[in-house]
């Protein structure tokens, strides 16, 4: 039998100068902590290993001194390839100061580089990153004048332009999980994240390295359900009993078995958040949620979203996710950020950002920090200080819409409202919306030209991207546009008619925003995809009680398709949809009439057993296919032509 339990002292032994180290963990979630310190002792006692690269996503630490933080010693380190920095800003520091080699890429592309390793390929390609600093045209990733090899390139694939990001081979791999056997099979049950760690145990197995697994406890040989083995065996060469102390969760400390889904807990129980400015700006941004969206949430002000939208009763009408692979649930803040209460799903990092990339988010809630009057954004570097891009080029440039969230200006703001009024009571000494921003992280031309919506949401005004830059299209009540916008920007927007942001926003009860989120217009619920010849009905909530709501949907539908002049397949969403049993005969008749008009094919689905029941008996009666399916997955792939 290989013995592959051993001491943290043992399993660094196995390191040597001027190995590529692939550190696991997302932020201060997942940590592998004791392997960190083993290496750390051993730097500081022996002087060796030397030289390392530091490989890493989701920056594994606490913005402080812990996690990943441990690597930051002269001469233990001597590059780093990083996704996010903000959590380990004493790697940031040796990067900023010259004192290593450094890179910036995004989160999503290292995520999928692990698995691009693991297969043997030299590189990544990908669209994400054109017209940002990882763009070679512009900064290519690099921090520091002292970085000067170049790994990313652009190329030209089916027509396409993308960038190429080379790959490296990795020597060794920290990761961690739960439980592990002698064989080094290896269990996450008490994990908030699965992470990446079996792409990146793969990436280091065929890079011909060596995988060290820091789990918090040893079971017997053949204990595990296989099912539940997230990294095989095969895979990993050691295995490392941690301390509890060096084994936390989160690095926050403390256990959630609500983060790990072994119990879900009443979100009731979440307190409602005060009424002050981020309320203010969380409020705004939830005005563009719509039912059945997918929704993804940064780190820091977006996070206010999820609380609007929990206390507005409102999370049941759509999903919300974050990069490292949550889906549903409450995603967390502050240090936990990356976790969720009560998720839905919990899939790998690198297929998160598989649907991510492919388009899948509905909606991208972000920070934001600086703007310049093209629409660009910088929130990963601000002079000395280095964040990191993390997954915000991946999500922005490929959510269909985006809201960048934030205060209007920036230290020592002081904001009063009174009686739904907002009032500057100090205004902040930064300006945020200024000429030129020092680090492209989104790029406002590459979305204007893809035709992407795009919002910045701030407590006194909003702005909408066009073509020609940023418009003013909304302003707080009490706020005068030259004394409290124009005064306080480096440049003047473009500025038509501006109209009032809702009022129900600067007031401290509910805003009743499950009645708004409904009430959706019709025209605005169905939309039709030429490419595919396809319409999407969203009447997910939609109640139809009397004669002329069936009558209004008939006018809408024969608006959308009369001019289209051929037959389409149409997709429609009947979650929480609510007919009146008096009306639903003349539904099922309006529906027979619009398919003999302007329908090749229709495919309906609802996660209501009854209510597919009973539109189905309903348009069987009249002739039609009957069958409802449960997800819209499932009708998509019934509406596609054979």
């Amino acid at each position: 039998m290989r013995k592959k339990v051993v001491s943290a002292a043992q399993a660094i032994a196995l390191l040597r100068d001027d190995d590529t180290v692939c550190c696991s963990g997302f932020g201060a979630n997942g940590v592998p902590v004791e392997l960190i310190l083993a290496l750390e002792q051993r730097f500081l006692e022996t002087g060796a290993p030397r030289d390392l690269t530091l490989l890493f996503g989701g920056g594994p630490g606490d913005t402080a001194q812990d996690g990943a933080n441990h690597f930051a010693h002269p001469g233990l380190i001597k590059r780093v390839e990083g996704g996010h920095y903000g959590m380990v800003p004493q790697i940031g520091k040796m990067a900023m100061a010259g004192q290593i080699e450094a890179y910036n890429l995004p989160l999503g592309v290292i995520s999928h580089m692990y698995r691009d390793t693991a297969c043997g390929l030299p590189g990544t390609v990908s669209k994400v990153g054109l017209g940002t600093f990882v763009d070679p045209r512009l900064e290519g990733g690099k921090i520091g004048s002292q970085t000067t090899e170049d790994l990313v390139s652009v190329v030209k694939l089916g027509g396409k332009e993308l960038l190429f990001y080379k790959s490296i081979p990795i020597s060794v791999a920290f990761i961690r999980g739960t439980s592990a056997d002698s064989e080094g099979n290896m269990t996450l049950e008490r994990e908030a994240l699965t992470q990446d760690v079996l792409a990146i145990a793969t990436a280091t197995k065929n890079s011909g390295g060596f995988v060290i697994a820091q789990v918090e406890r040893i079971v017997e040989r053949g204990s595990l359900h296989p099912r539940h083995v997230k990294v095989p065996g095969i895979l990993v060469d050691c295995v490392v009993l941690a301390k509890p102390e060096n084994h936390l969760q989160n690095l926050a400390g403390g256990y959630s078995p609500a983060f790990a889904a072994e119990v879900r807990v009443p979100l009731d129980a979440l307190e409602p958040m005060a009424l002050d400015e981020r309320k203010v700006i969380a409020r705004r941004a939830a005005f563009e949620l719509k039912p059945n969206a997918v929704v993804n949430l940064g780190i820091g002000m977006p996070e206010g979203l999820a609380a609007v939208a929990n206390e507005e009763k409102i999370l049941k009408y759509m999903t919300l996710t974050a990069e490292p692979g949550v889906i549903g649930g409450v995603p967390a803040s502050g240090l936990y950020f990356g976790a969720a209460t009560n998720p839905e799903a919990l899939i790998d990092m690198n297929q998160q950002f598989d649907f991510y990339d492919g388009g899948g988010l509905d909606l991208a809630c972000l920070g934001l920090a600086e703007c310049d009057p093209q629409g660009s954004i910088n929130v990963s570097r601000f002079g000395p200080k280095l964040a990191g891009a993390g997954g915000f080029i991946n999500i922005t440039q490929n959510s269909r819409t985006v809201v960048f969230v934030g205060t209007f200006t920036a230290g020592g703001l002081k904001v009063a409202l009174d009686g739904g009024q907002v009032r500057i009571v100090q205004e902040g000494r930064a300006h945020k919306f200024v000429k030129h921003i020092e680090q492209v992280t989104f790029s406002g031309p590459y979305a204007a030209k893809e035709g992407k919506l795009v919002l910045y949401v701030t407590e006194r005004c909003v702005f909408k991207l066009t073509p020609d830059g940023l418009e003013l299209i909304e302003v707080a009540p009490g706020i005068d546009i030259e004394r409290d916008i124009l005064a306080q920007m480096d440049f003047k927007p473009i500025i038509k008619q501006p109209r009032p942001m809702d009022a129900r926003i600067f007031m401290p009860e509910p805003m009743r925003l499950a009645d708004t989120l409904l009430s959706i217009s019709l025209v605005e619920r169905m939309r039709f995809d030429a490419k595919q010849n396809t319409a999407y009905y969203n009447f997910q909530g939609l109640q139809v009680n009397t004669l002329k709501d069936v009558q209004d949907i008939d006018q809408a539908a024969r608006e959308l398709c009369a001019p289209i002049g051929k037959k389409i397949k149409v997709v429609v969403n009947y979650d929480n949809f609510q007919i009146a049993e008096a009306v639903v005969d003349d539904y099922a008749a309006m529906v027979k009439a619009l398919s003999d008009a302007h329908y090749s094919d229709v495919a309906r689905y609802t996660t209501s057993a009854f209510m597919r029941l009973k539109l189905g008996e309903a348009l069987e009666n009249r002739g039609l296919a009957a069958h409802i399916y449960e997800t819209p997955q499932e009708a998509s792939v019934a509406a596609k032509p054979a």
